[in-house]
């Protein structure tokens, strides 16, 4: 049994599975999300577990080179916004429509409680070296 790190047997494995540039998403409980799009649902109740929360833990497991976030974040959820800004010196924005159709792209979508406008996010894999 894993002594630290994820837990999650499905997230841990997206995880070791990105190579340099893949992306995977962590989105609100209100994004569409592909039929052919892995979804690694975490959603239990209505706000839990928190976007900032995952974000957080797989931000202590992935080298993040770039954050894709939607452009009406700025201003309709400046929260966690401004706290995504710490996880990266590469922030870039997209429309909401646009990031949507981003997630088919992505190696994975991972689906939080979140309840706020926006918060959803495209993290792309960097290297640790």
């Amino acid at each position: 049994m894993k002594k630290t790190g994820i837990l999650n047997r499905e997230l841990a494995s997206i995880l070791a599975r990105l190579g340099h540039t893949d992306t995977i998403i962590i989105a609100d409980c209100g994004m569409p999300i592909p039929e052919d799009t892995k979804c690694v649902d975490l959603s239990v109740t209505l706000g839990s577990p928190s976007f900032e929360s995952i974000l957080q833990v797989i931000a202590d497991d992935m080298e993040i080179e770039a954050i894709t976030l939607a452009e009406e974040m700025k201003q309709h959820n400046a929260s966690i916004h401004d706290n995504v800004l710490s996880y990266s010196k590469s922030i870039h924005y997209t429309s909401h429509e646009d990031l949507k159709t981003q997630a088919k792209n992505a190696k994975a979508v991972i689906r939080t409680g979140e309840n706020t406008p926006y918060a959803n996010a495209i993290l792309q894999s960097g290297v640790i070296f």
